[in-house]
């Protein structure tokens, strides 16, 4: 038994690595095969990595040894990596079927900038590519094809980029060292956490957030300033490139790139995953969200939400927030967090509409900080169901303090109907 155990150990990234290769060979080839099913073979990715993802995250279930969190980090990453491919040689066959029309300039700026053609290896190649392998961000393989056949990266700037990407990682470390050293996850499983008053154990979720976010705001950090010496997502401001995406300016970018300039100006863009001004200052949960892992968050939007079946379109951001859950993974409290998001966005949105439009600018601006500390606190009620994970262990605590992050974003929207009605028909006598 303790031999099997070991042989498996041992096999085991090996084993892993030759079913990514055989999932990129198999994914190229049936493309290439079922032509005819282009609109539908996109899918066969999707549901090939996630049920592998769901293999990965059982396996001990079935006498295999647990995965490590290092591997349970390089899977995230594949996934979304493997996932998108999928699109992309999809959208790419699509663009090729286009024939000459009015946008006749612009398909063909899409078919160059745009397009991919990868074989098995080059597929390898960009899953198991060392920059971002373990923590992000997420880029698309035209990104990635990009960087490997950019021939002026010697020119590209790279040192002011990362001193100002790394400007407070300082602050930043203090902070997360700090934190660490008086609170820990742990404490909140004892016994003799719960035999503190209530306003103790309601504060005790915000110094949790705050080492959750600050753990993750270095590692992001210094993740993007990994792309940035590499010249990984660097193009030229023309282009107007976007976090996950890239270029969205594909005529700046045919323009800048058909031009010889010394002085061209040079973003990353396309790397940047964090914006912990939008994390820590934007007033609602939609802009908190948007500024926090930005590459996957592109993911989730460009992969996910665009392409949901248009008659389950009223269900886009429940079916978006579950699969973030599901990829994050398969522990209770991912998802007991992740299904509170629609109701907290619907709540601010509600109370938005009620009590700051056509408000004064003095009211708009009260309304604005109440409305970021009210986010902030939910994000911190959130948090606990992603450190706790287990079912009992987050209902615990969230019963420990009367599950107030439910009730306040219910209240929310029962003040905001109460409220509502009465503005438009004092509106109506006026």
């Amino acid at each position: 038994m303790d031999l099997r155990v070991d042989l498996i150990e041992i096999l085991k990234p090996h084993l892993l690595i030759c079913i990514r290769y055989a999932n990129s060979y198999i994914t190229r080839h049936f493309i290439d095969s079922w032509t005819p099913n282009l609109k539908k073979c996109q899918l066969f990715g999707y549901i090939w990595c996630f049920g592998y993802l769901v293999f990965f995250r059982t396996c001990h279930h079935f006498g295999l040894p647990k995965p490590s969190p290092v591997s349970n980090a390089l899977q995230l990453f594949l996934t979304l990596k493997l996932v998108a491919l999928g699109f992309e040689i999809h959208d790419t066959h699509e663009l090729s079927k286009k024939g000459d029309t009015q946008e006749e300039e612009e398909s063909t700026l899409q078919r160059k900038y745009r397009s991919i053609y990868p074989s098995s290896l080059d597929i390898l190649q960009y899953s198991y590519c060392y920059i971002g392998l373990f923590t992000g961000p997420y880029y698309k393989y035209r990104t990635y094809e990009d960087f490997i056949q950019n021939r002026n990266s010697p020119n590209i700037p790279v040192k002011e980029f990362v001193i100002e990407r790394l400007k407070y990682i300082r602050e930043i470390a203090v902070t997360f060292l700090g934190m660490s050293h008086f609170f820990s996850i742990q404490y909140v499983e004892t016994e003799e956490f719960f035999e503190h008053p209530f306003w103790f154990r309601l504060f005790y979720m915000v110094p949790m957030f705050m080492i959750f976010r600050t753990r993750l705001y270095m590692a992001w950090l210094v993740s993007e300033s990994m792309c940035m010496t590499s010249s990984l997502g660097a193009y030229p401001v023309e282009a107007k490139a976007k976090y996950g995406q890239g270029p969205t300016d594909l005529s700046g970018l045919d323009q800048s790139l058909s031009t010889s300039k010394s002085d061209q100006k040079y973003d990353y863009q396309t790397v940047y995953n964090l914006s912990i001004y939008g994390c820590e200052l934007g007033r609602t949960t939609r802009e908190g969200l948007r500024s926090w892992n930005m590459t996957v968050q592109y993911w989730l939007a460009a992969f996910v939400h665009r392409r949901i079946p248009k008659h389950l379109k009223s269900y886009g951001v429940a079916i978006t927030m579950a699969v973030s859950a599901f990829w994050h993974g398969i522990h209770p409290g991912y998802y007991l967090s992740f299904m509170l998001v629609p109701v907290i966005v619907f709540a601010e949105d509600a109370m938005i509409s009620a009590f700051r439009k056509n408000s004064s600018e003095q009211i708009q601006y009260w309304f604005d900080w109440a409305c970021l500390f009210f986010k902030m606190r939910g994000f911190d009620y959130m948090c606990m169901g992603f450190l706790l994970l287990k079912l009992d262990l987050t209902l615990a605590y969230w019963q420990s303090i009367f599950f107030i992050g439910h009730l306040v974003p219910i209240l929310f929207i029962i003040i905001s109907k109460i409220f509502k009605p009465k503005r438009k028909k004092e509106e109506k006598k006026e």
